[in-house]
């Protein structure tokens, strides 16, 4: 699996990081999306998918 993340369209909601901290940071300048994992392992695949499902604006996508 394969995270990629669209800073432009980022609303720094921050679902993502209360979901998958592991995986996603906020900026602490604008508060959006850091990916910290674009290659996260495998026993994270369900809250990475969880996390690019409640992002309000679409900024995650997944590969395999």
């Amino acid at each position: 699996m394969r995270v990629r993340v669209d800073r432009t369209v980022c609303v720094g909601a921050g679902m993502c990081v209360l979901t998958a901290p592991e995986v996603f940071d906020q900026d602490p300048e604008d508060g959006r999306v850091v990916l910290s994992e674009p290659v996260p392992p495998p026993a994270l695949r369900t809250r990475v998918e969880q996390a690019a499902d409640v992002c309000p604006s679409g900024a995650i996508t997944i590969t395999d």
